[in-house]
């Protein structure tokens, strides 16, 4: 052959691999990202040991945050699932009827004459005894009241009660009393139904729900990528599919919150689905403010974003950096300093229940 042959064939050769080489690259790029497999995985203290199974060969160990991502939480300047919530009436937030009696009453004739639905509308009914201890609580069979109350609750996130609304909790606690032998004395429907307004108007423009977005740069994630890194920073499973949690550390209260993504991936049995979205969202009023949530949401997106080769943006897509959260935080003081003044503090139960 001649060297100009030899030559157009080394050039061919040359093109061959750049085209193979690149078709490799774009591969790789579309393909998600997997975290790496061990032979045997090792517990994760939170998760119910029935979830190994679930994490599946992508399941890793959790790691130490990076000291990068620390110094970049450092720089924030903000101060600062289910749970059980009971109900007790307070004329902050409910209207109160009492209802006089002649004489002691059993409870099971109060659980008797109780209506079958302890809610008018979205808004919550309860009921309350008077016991020979001097305490108001819920009614309780072999127990013996000296009085009753009945409570709606005035506003909640639906909004606040109307008049339509009065009248049907007028007309249940009027049943009530009338079979127990009670007399009950109702507050001004017109005056009550000023003081949801007036309430929900207060709630309306103190709530808020904080929401972090982490975007995939590149690659998306596969499902047992997102557990890994997530389980690493902190996080726990949750009961709904696509959710985990970031729980506190007091009892019986809310996640302090939560990371959410699409639920169709996380009912996918073999995890081959891609994520190219999460979202961590911190419902304010529901946790207590000295657990500081808000940092420590900042300090996990930030740790993920990192980990994941994310970008922190917000439900619009602005980006979010260091010093746009350390605003946001302070902000957000002003908030809790609202809620405090109002006795209305974050994560208290009358938070809980009006912010629901």
């Amino acid at each position: 052959m001649s060297s100009m042959q030899w030559s157009l064939l080394g050039l061919g050769v040359l093109v061959v691999l750049g085209v193979w080489f690149y078709n490799l690259w774009t591969t790789r790029r579309a393909t998600p990202r997997h975290a790496t497999p061990l032979n045997s995985p090792p517990k994760v203290a939170g998760i119910e040991p029935s979830l190994d199974d679930a994490l599946g060969d992508d399941w890793a160990p959790p790691a130490e945050p990076a000291d990068e991502v620390m110094q970049a939480f450092d720089a924030i300047a903000a101060p600062p699932q289910a749970s059980t919530l009971h109900a007790a009436i307070d004329p902050l937030i409910d209207s109160v009827v009492v209802v006089g009696l002649s004489g002691p009453v059993s409870g099971e004739a109060i659980l008797a004459a109780a209506p079958t639905t302890r809610r008018v509308g979205s808004k919550t009914l309860v009921i309350e005894g008077l016991d020979d201890s001097g305490e108001w609580s819920r009614p309780q069979a072999g127990h013996r009241y000296q009085g009753v109350q009945v409570a709606l609750q005035l506003a909640n996130r639906s909004g606040p009660i109307n008049n339509i609304d009065f009248s049907e909790f007028v007309a249940k606690v009027q049943a009530l009393a009338d079979a127990i032998n009670g007399a009950p004395e109702f507050p001004d429907m017109f005056s009550e139904v000023a003081r949801a307004k007036e309430l929900d108007q207060f709630a309306s423009q103190h709530d808020a729900q904080l929401g972090v977005v982490l975007r995939a740069k590149s690659t998306a994630w596969s499902l047992g990528y997102v557990q890994h890194h997530a389980f690493a920073a902190g996080l726990v499973a949750g009961s709904v599919p696509g959710k985990l949690i970031f729980a506190g550390a007091m009892d019986k209260a809310p996640a302090l919150f939560t990371l959410r993504f699409d639920t169709q991936v996380a009912l996918n049995e073999d995890q081959d689905g891609s994520l190219r979205e999460l979202r961590l969202i911190l419902d304010v009023p529901q946790v207590n403010r000295s657990e500081e949530p808000f940092d420590q949401l900042c300090r996990v997106a930030l740790e993920l974003a990192s980990a994941m080769d994310a970008d922190l943006v917000d439900d619009v897509g602005q980006p979010l950096n260091p010093e746009l959260l350390a605003q946001i935080g302070v902000e957000l003081n002003s908030l809790y300093d609202a809620l405090d003044e109002r006795d209305l503090s974050a994560g208290s139960d009358l938070a809980r229940r009006l912010f629901s």
